[in-house]
């Protein structure tokens, strides 16, 4: 089938150029914007009691008051605030609201902090819109004019609250994303010509990664309107990285393949329909790995989660797609020349390392496999001091931001939970009024609960069937403490309830409290689901029941060395109370799914050579010479692709970037040079059971094994002799 796919391409490498090129501008064209949402609570389903708080809320006390954006002020000299301060902060706080900003629906003055240094203002925003762009539009407006009302006072005013967040996060990302796309392109740029020595070569696929690009993010774009699906600005970082690191992945394995048939001899136009043919299986399994690892995440109880799966998903089919057809085609339209101006192209090069690599794999394969599963195993216990936080704002920004500032102040100024407290409503069962008499009682229950600061009853709705009792928490909403002193409050709200009445708890830690849980179940679903998934593709490519099983078993240990290191690296290292909560799920499925893509490469390669008529031995360490180079290349590529998220500033994408980079090279340097080559040598032809994938093909009647490998050899082109009579 992949024959037939780059014959049919290098035929018409005119028209095949033309239809995408055509696809890209109607594609762009016609693609809807992609929305984006910074709301956390859109990132659970309506079954969790944070978001059943939240609907109830909306329901008993539609004109309740919940700040969006917090004006934070102080003296500039750091003084008490004054009986002319004060005055000057109702001033603002009144005139702000006179100017009827969008989305601004109340501007209340707040409270003062014991120590008399700080006050606030506090903004009330449309909640329908949480999380939206237009939102954050409000909050860069609201900044400039309380900035510009302060003029002239002895007031210093910061802008804070979940708009003004969503502001900075918006800066930040495009900030980051900016740095991510020039990292990209210098490294894929600079390591193609030191790899190949051919300014063509080195520019060509980021002009055609470029356009899978457009192509991709207008699919997605389309996607997510069509499945009213939300993005988060993170999204659009990962994206860069996973085309341009992908994308040049399939470009490495093709090209590599192209060299080596015309070194053997093929005519150009041949050696590229051979090349699709050879490498074009490998590609296509590798990339329906990660596919399905992606769309695993459809499993996800998590919005962002949900949705980065199916756009990866887009972005990786068309990169497949391209891999497959317009790749081939332009550079079968140029020919060899592709390669000026270097002549390296049109000779072997010993592979002296690589060659060396393989030897030492094929002699001693079980020294090999348990010092590489050694390796894998010391860094996997880093898991044990694993930890998980759930601050998604100061994760996707800087410290320095403005809104960042005004948390960490508010935390010292105030009680730490104060910014977000936590709501407890309490309704009646059977629709009729509360029993008020019981309020005070049931406030100081929750007032008692170990980590709580304070606890009234704040509201109770017209009907008077529901009550909304505000507890503040002693620590930030965020924190490990306070996600469990939610847990604690949750269960004296639910078995101190009054009889005839039910309890539900909401606010940001609540929030919390549900994604943690909410990422458990991801835990448990997605990842088996995606595991047993790649198996099926291993089983399908390899025509095997057992390399499937040692396969995803050596992607396991990379994942757990993985997650091993960065826990060791940013905990352990940097003091950090712990990785951001989502970071595990999404390295699992990059490590796991685009680390598979070197293991299969290395395994077909193999397989390829056994079919020679190798033994299981002497293939292994043939398939590091020749697939070697191959892994080498792409895993650094993409390895320092993803470490370009690093230079996004915040922490998410640069515990991120860190460690998916960091996996990749263990699935590329250690796993799918050492571990896995070395493990299909020592378990031999069984490897194979039941298909005996490595046999050396059927000849025709009468043939004999020494015909069979000498035909085989004489196709691929890479057994043959070179003019010293040496075997390659």
């Amino acid at each position: 089938m992949f024959r037939r796919i780059g014959s049919t391409v290098v035929r018409h490498p005119v028209w095949t150029i033309v239809a995408w090129l055509i696809a890209a501008v109607a594609i762009v064209a016609t693609a809807p914007s992609l929305p984006s949402n910074s709301d956390e609570s859109s990132f659970l389903p309506k079954s969790y009691e944070s978001i059943k708080a939240a609907d109830l809320q909306e329901k008993a006390f539609p004109s309740a008051f919940t700040p969006s954006a917090i004006a934070l002020y102080q003296r500039t000299d750091g003084g008490r605030l004054t009986a002319a301060d004060k005055k000057d902060v109702a001033r603002i706080t009144s005139e702000l609201s006179a100017k009827h900003i969008d989305q601004v629906q109340k501007v209340v003055p707040g409270q003062p902090s014991k120590d008399g240094r700080y006050t606030m203002t506090l903004v009330q925003m449309d909640s329908k819109n949480a999380g939206q762009p237009k939102q954050a539009d409000a909050a860069k407006i609201l900044r400039d004019d309380v900035k510009q009302l302060a003029k002239g006072t002895d007031l210093d005013v910061k802008l804070g609250g979940s708009a003004a967040q969503a502001l900075d996060q918006q800066d930040s990302s495009k900030r980051g994303q900016a740095l991510i796309g020039i990292g990209t392109f210098v490294i894929i740029l600079v390591t193609l010509l030191i790899i190949f020595r051919a300014p063509i070569l080195a520019v060509l696929p980021l002009i055609l990664i470029g356009v899978v690009s457009a192509i991709a993010n207008g699919l997605i774009a389309y996607a997510t309107k069509l499945f009213g699906l939300q993005a988060n600005s993170s999204i659009s970082s990962i994206l860069i990285v996973v085309l341009f690191g992908v994308g040049t992945d399939y470009f490495l394995f093709l090209m590599f393949r192209y060299r080596e048939r015309l070194r053997a001899g093929d005519e150009p136009k041949e050696a590229m329909v051979n090349a699709v043919g050879r490498v074009g299986e490998a590609i296509a399994s590798a990339a329906g790995a990660v596919i399905i690892a992606f769309l695993a995440l459809a499993l996800s109880t998590l919005g962002f989660l949900k949705q980065m799966g199916p756009a990866l998903a887009i972005a990786v089919t068309v990169t497949l797609i391209a891999g497959l057809t317009l790749i081939p085609a332009v550079v079968s339209l140029i020919g060899p020349k592709v390669f000026w101006p270097s002549k390296t192209w049109q000779r072997e090069p010993e592979n002296a390392r690589f060659a060396a690599l393989g030897r030492g794999v094929q002699r001693r394969p079980g020294l090999t496999a348990a010092v590489s599963g050694l390796v894998l195993v010391a860094l996997s216990l880093g898991i044990l001091g694993y930890k998980a936080t759930f601050d998604l704002a100061s994760g996707s920004m800087p410290k320095t931001k403005e809104s960042m500032v005004v948390q960490d102040e508010m935390q010292k100024a105030y009680s730490a939970g104060a910014a977000a407290p936590t709501d407890v409503y309490l309704s009646s069962t059977d629709g009729k009024p509360l029993d008020r008499s019981g309020f005070d009682a049931y406030a100081r229950r929750l007032g008692a609960v170990d980590g709580v600061a304070s606890a009234r009853m704040s509201q109770v709705n017209k009907a008077g069937t529901t009550a909304d009792f505000t507890v503040t928490l002693k620590y930030e909403a965020s924190t490990d403490k306070a996600i469990d002193a939610v847990g604690r409050v949750r269960d004296v709200a639910h078995s101190d309830a009054p009889e005839g009445t039910e309890a539900v708890v909401g606010g940001m830690s609540s929030i919390y409290k549900d994604i943690d849980a909410a990422v458990n179940h991801d835990y448990r679903t997605v990842f088996p689901v995606a595991a047993v998934l790649i198996m099926l593709i291993l089983g399908l490519l390899l025509r095997s029941v057992v390399a499937p099983w040692y396969l995803i078993a050596s992607v396991g240990l990379g994942f757990g060395a993985t997650l091993g290191a960065t826990v060791w690296i940013f905990q352990e290292g940097q003091g950090k109370p712990g990785l951001m909560f989502m970071l595990p799920v999404i390295m699992y499925l990059f490590v796991v799914a685009i680390g598979t893509d070197y293991n299969i490469l290395m395994i077909a390669r193999l397989r390829e050579e056994a079919r020679e008529g190798r033994e299981p031995r002497e293939a292994a360490g043939m398939a590091l010479r020749h697939a070697g180079p191959t892994v080498a290349a792409a895993g650094f590529i993409l390895a320092a692709t993803f470490a370009t998220m690093m230079l996004a500033g915040n922490s998410l994408l640069t515990e991120m970037g860190f460690a998916v980079s960091f996996g990749i090279a263990v699935a590329a340097f250690v796993m799918a040079m050492f571990f896995t080559p070395s493990l299909t040598a020592l378990i031999g032809h069984a490897a194979w059971w039941p298909g005996h994938g490595d046999r050396a093909e059927e000849a025709a009647a009468g043939g004999t094994v020494s015909d069979q490998v000498s035909g085989a050899e004489d196709r691929s082109g890479v057994a043959q002799q070179d003019p010293a009579g040496r075997r390659r």
